[in-house]
């Protein structure tokens, strides 16, 4: 499917994306399917740090590098053989008549920048959420309301800096949009976001993503069960939940660090974010085990216990157990 073009969202998790995906999905000329992850070894391929492997990652860098240097065309050749590759897979998966393929991956905000220049003839999608309902949603989504934001450091600090960086550089090339204005306006924001792709908006668009089903283990299960109309009452559940002094102290350190610069690529206001914080109810719910669990935020990025835990697994097997780089 030559003429297939490429469609990526970029957003940080519990930011709308499945939503959006699914209303895109039920357009005649989007193909998409749950969360494709392929871009994120194919782009770390062409990096020297950040990735840690069996076959140590940084020999083979060095070893790419020398590959590299002997194809006619340098590195844009082997980017451009990497493009080749993903859109014949995207085509693959898409049905005949569509026009374009939608790939929803969050942590693609580690590799947005990466995955423009890969993509000159892409559309890109710059989704953005109130970063204190986003925390929010990440905690009672995959731990029940308790303190788990150190598992998503990489998202909530790297992914997010990384994100608004490049969304600031990609200028009109691209299409910005924040939850907020997506639940509250949504065929207004619909129709302008089917203008960006240039294709037809219909007002059916609306009715009809609750019949898209994302099937595969990643994406947003929850959501999709809950979710089969655009509804705007998530919009202040954060806000209604309370939250005791640790967590209201880190929240304004968080959003201290974001920053006014990467707020207003966003679309935020830090003394706003900061009022709706200081309105939220207070109460001494979790505190306790919030202060634990704390503390495996700040040991999170030294300890790193997926690799600790496959260590583990194959303690009975010494042999087995190398260092990994």
């Amino acid at each position: 499917m030559p003429d297939l073009q490429p469609v990526f969202l970029f957003s940080l998790p519990r930011s709308g994306s499945t939503l959006l995906q699914r209303l895109l999905g039920a357009h005649p000329h989007i193909a998409t399917v749950s969360e494709p992850w392929v871009l994120l070894p194919m782009c770390y391929s062409m990096r020297s740090s950040g990735l840690f492997s069996e076959y140590n990652h940084q020999f083979y860098y060095r070893a790419w590098k020398d590959f590299v240097r002997q194809l006619p065309e340098g590195e844009k050749g082997y980017r451009e053989a990497l493009r080749a590759f993903a859109l014949d897979l995207y085509g693959r998966v898409s049905p005949p008549g569509a026009r374009y393929f939608l790939d929803k991956t969050p942590r693609y905000h580690l590799i947005a920048g990466d995955i423009m220049r890969l993509f000159p003839e892409g559309k890109f999608i710059f989704l953005w959420r109130n970063p204190l309902a986003v925390t929010a949603s990440i905690m009672n989504t995959w731990a029940e309301g308790r303190w788990n934001l150190h598992v998503f450091r990489i998202d909530l600090f790297k992914g997010l800096a990384t994100l608004a960086e490049t969304a600031r550089k990609a200028g009109d090339g691209a299409f910005f949009l924040r939850y907020e204005d997506l639940v509250l306006h949504p065929e207004e924001q619909m129709a302008a976001l089917c203008r960006y792709l240039d294709v037809s908006f219909d007002p059916a668009l609306l009715q009809d993503f609750s019949g898209v089903r994302l099937t595969g283990q990643m994406g947003d299960r929850w959501g999709t069960a809950e979710y089969q109309e655009v509804s705007a009452r998530s919009l202040d559940r954060w806000q209604q939940q309370g939250m005791n002094p640790l967590r209201r102290a880190w929240m304004r350190r968080y959003v201290r660090w974001i920053g006014d610069h990467r707020l207003a690529v966003m679309g935020y206001d830090e003394r706003e974010l900061m009022r709706q914080l200081d309105a939220t109810p207070r109460t001494m719910r979790r505190l306790g085990s919030d202060l634990v669990r704390m503390g495996r935020h700040v040991l999170q990025p030294w300890v790193e216990p997926h690799i600790v835990r496959d260590k583990w697994r194959r303690r009975r097997q010494p042999a087995e157990v190398v260092a990994h780089a």
